[in-house]
């Protein structure tokens, strides 16, 4: 059986070729190959009306895309002697090419932000929509991609709804041998005020939070069963998550007594996971 590759995308930018870099760490520690993309197409700013400015312009895109694939394997092969590294060339939207791509991969990697201007791609808005589209982890690699972490942070949102990101964090930490802390944001619907109309009193959101502590513990001792390597932490916030948990996104549910954002994914360092669940994509 063939092995997942790692995908890592990039748009010649500095932030992309850390990226990049990133990516090829990962495939060593996986011992998988690294497959490296980039997207060529026109442009939303440019108003071409002409066919032939149309192919000039794609032209000069397409010759960048190529010179940054070459850059970045190169950075990769550096970074990286011996690994099995792959390049695809893409036509197409840069967001919805990149996050095909991704399709059939171990995960898929991508800088925070990249260049805009007159460029292939931008990878901030492609980070955003990989994000919310993907069929596979997502990676949103920050700076400092060198440092050694050995402590992989995973946000909570929906205690029912999380392995996803659980299974993801504690292969990852496994893997690194690295400890896990998992922290739950919650919070009561339309700023701590009760469907009757009268804020909850103290009390109660004591007894709602240790409720959530006792939930979340429950949960990692199960996943402590299968992972008894894995030293495991918990932090239990009311309100928006600290900024361990990465940045909050997505939509939330409404109608439940405990709400928060979902998850937002396990965090490695500078960089942010997004794991997959099947149907969506784990926040």
């Amino acid at each position: 059986m063939t092995a997942k590759p790692i995908v890592a995308a990039t748009d010649g930018s500095e932030e992309s070729l850390q990226a990049v870099e990133w990516a090829a760490r990962q495939a060593v520690l996986h011992s998988v190959p690294l497959r490296i993309v980039s997207a060529a197409s026109l442009p939303r700013t440019a108003s071409l009306q002409l066919k032939p400015e149309r192919d000039v312009v794609l032209g000069f895109v397409r010759e960048h895309r190529d010179q940054a694939l070459a850059a970045a394997a190169a950075r990769a092969a550096e970074m990286a002697p011996g690994l099995l590294i792959s390049t695809d060339p893409l036509d197409g939207p840069s967001a919805r090419v990149v996050t095909g791509s991704g399709s059939g991969a171990l995960m898929l990697v991508v800088g925070s932000r990249g260049i805009g201007a007159f460029t292939a791609m931008v990878l901030g808005s492609v980070a955003r929509y990989t994000a919310d589209h993907a069929c596979c982890p997502v990676v949103v690699v920050r700076d400092e991609t060198a440092a050694v972490h050995r402590l992989i942070g995973v946000g909570v949102g929906d205690l029912d709804d999380c392995a996803g990101s659980f299974a993801f964090a504690f292969e990852e930490a496994a893997l690194r041998k690295a400890s896990l802390k998992a922290i739950h944001a919650w919070h009561v619907p339309q700023a701590s005020i009760s469907r009757a109309g009268t804020p909850y009193p103290p009390p109660a959101l004591h007894a709602a939070a240790a409720d959530a502590a006792r939930e979340l513990t429950l949960l990692l001792d199960r996943w402590q069963e299968k992972y008894p390597d894995v030293p495991v932490s918990q932090d239990v916030v009311h309100g928006h998550p600290g900024p361990d948990a990465g940045r909050p996104v997505g939509p939330r549910r409404p109608g439940r007594p405990r709400q928060a954002p979902r998850p937002a994914g396990a965090r490695l360092g500078q960089a942010r996971l997004r794991p997959h669940r099947p149907g969506t994509l784990a926040r």
